[in-house]
């Protein structure tokens, strides 16, 4: 669980339920009380009052999601879809996601790995977006997304003279290194060095002529 959220609350990574309710019923006393103390004490207690909302019920959503993959074995589900994606079986990750009955925050990450990989760029970031919604706490999502948007605007400002759509995102993958991540094996040197040459050719015609 978001470790951020436990700190809130004041518990730890075992945390249940029942002492996620508890904790957040004596803070809210206390801090319903003291924002009623004059200067920054009664703000600050006002401002505590929304964090232990949100962290309370980001961690129930986590619990809740937890809860529902142990029911439909989403566990070891998750595991088979994340290792076809890592093999690039993504057809078959497609199916294994669309025989889910449940779709949580990471049923919706793993269809954006996957739209991503099929170089549908606007998909995948529209299922981070569900995903980011439904578990807000989560860092892993809120990195992914972005990174996608840093790749999608680094790509668009550099090959937006070279009319460059979502098939400049081919071989990008969520899964690979540092280095490939939100790039995968398209060489923007490549397309760089292709559209120099051809406007040297162009003037070497025009000069020749």
């Amino acid at each position: 669980m978001n470790k951020r959220n436990l700190e809130i609350l004041g518990l730890g990574e075992d945390a249940t339920r029942e002492q996620i309710e508890e904790a957040y019923s004596a803070l809210r006393a206390k801090y319903l009380e003291d924002r009623f103390l004059d200067g920054e004490a009664g703000n600050n207690a006002a401002r505590m009052l929304n964090k232990i909302e949100a962290a309370k019920n980001e961690l129930l959503a986590e619990l809740a999601e937890a809860e529902s993959s142990e029911e439909n074995g989403g566990g070891e589900a998750y595991e088979k879809v994340e290792q076809l994606i890592k093999d690039g079986n993504i057809d078959e990750a497609q199916r294994a996601l669309d025989a889910f009955n449940e779709r949580p925050a990471h049923w919706h990450y793993l269809q954006s790995v996957v739209f991503y990989r099929k170089n549908w760029v606007n998909e995948s970031k529209k299922q981070l977006e569900i995903a980011m919604h439904l578990e807000a706490g989560n860092q892993k999502y809120k990195d992914a997304y972005q990174k996608l948007n840093d790749k999608m605007a680094y790509d668009a400002s550099n090959h937006a003279s070279e009319g460059a759509n979502q098939s400049a995102y081919r071989g990008q993958d969520m899964y690979t290194s540092q280095d490939n991540q939100m790039g995968g094996n398209f060489c923007t040197d490549c397309l760089t060095c292709c559209y120099i040459n051809m406007c040297i050719n162009c003037l070497c015609n025009a000069c020749c002529n």
